[in-house]
């Protein structure tokens, strides 16, 4: 007779990372207002300014499996969503991968839009992800290695996926 495993796995950060890393602001809830994207370690939290208090109130914050490396935010151009103007984020991980994501204010959360795998888990000098320019106008990105391997995608005109990784 078969018997199942009640062995479940189960993964909690102790204390939270309190060293801001990396920081973006843009319009990433869609409404005409500034928000404050803050990567620490392995938490991603988005904050906005209250007026009324004089103090940055965190709208959402969420731990990854990971060290989140490199962070951008650009607006993709010739979107469907022209009247809403709405930023995208790109992160950058350990995991060898950069993540398109985007913030969801009804349902409170982070939605992944795209996942691209690049290069091999850990972080490595060789291993793209360390430095993460994007174009002003949401054209291109470029994700580049400490040593040797740069990488541009290109994204086509109002699609939010990487078309082509090229070895620069």
């Amino acid at each position: 007779m078969a018997t199942t495993s009640s062995m479940f796995m189960y993964s909690l950060t102790i204390q939270p990372p309190t060293a801001i890393t990396q920081a973006i602001i843009g319009q990433f809830s869609g409404v005409k207002e500034q928000q404050i994207v803050i990567a620490s370690g392995s938490k991603l939290s988005i904050h906005e300014p209250d007026s009324h208090q004089g103090k940055i109130r965190t709208l959402y914050s969420q731990d990854v499996f990971g060290i989140i490396r490199s962070l951008a935010a650009f607006r993709l151009a010739g979107s469907s969503k022209v009247l809403v103007s709405l930023d995208y984020i790109i992160i950058g991980s350990d995991s060898g991968r950069i993540a398109i994501v985007e913030y969801v204010p009804s349902q409170n959360r982070f939605n992944r839009i795209h996942l691209e795998t690049f290069g091999k888990s850990g972080i490595r000098r060789v291993v793209p992800g360390q430095y993460l320019a994007v174009d002003p106008k949401g054209r291109a990105c470029l994700i580049a290695s400490v040593e040797k391997n740069k990488l541009l995608t290109k994204k086509l005109k109002s699609f939010l996926f990487i078309t082509s990784l090229i070895s620069v």
